[in-house]
């Protein structure tokens, strides 16, 4: 069974770049027809997606946020991160990992970011 878990600083001030991280266990972000994604959903709004790396490596961006946001991995230690730069409190988010083959089948539960000075 595939889990999810992130990691990450629950306060960052503004205009730093905030960097979470996801450990995969039970399976390898490396199997074929497997992307591997980052979702947040600010309070009182509907969840946003924001990235995503496939098995290759190969990265996929929300339009919106492709100038502040870089996602990369880890293949030795079957992790793979989120990074957003500049963030403000429109940032302010719970931030989940999330994988799957067809659609977000598996995620993990979610960690609470801040972004307040």
């Amino acid at each position: 069974q595939v889990q999810l878990q992130e990691s990450g600083p629950g306060l960052v001030k503004p205009s730093e770049t905030l960097s979470l991280t996801c450990t995969v266990s039970g399976g390898s972000i490396t199997t074929n027809s497997v992307v591997w994604g980052w979702i947040r959903q600010p309070p009182g709004k509907e969840p946003e997606w924001m990235g995503a790396i496939d098995a290759s490596g190969t990265t996929y961006y929300n339009p919106s946020l492709k100038s502040r946001t870089s996602i990369s991995r880890d293949t030795s230690k079957n992790q793979f991160t989120l990074q957003l730069s500049s963030v403000a409190p429109r940032d302010t988010a719970v931030y989940y990992c999330a994988g799957g083959s067809q659609g977000w089948s598996t995620w993990g539960q979610g960690t609470q970011v801040t972004v307040s000075s």
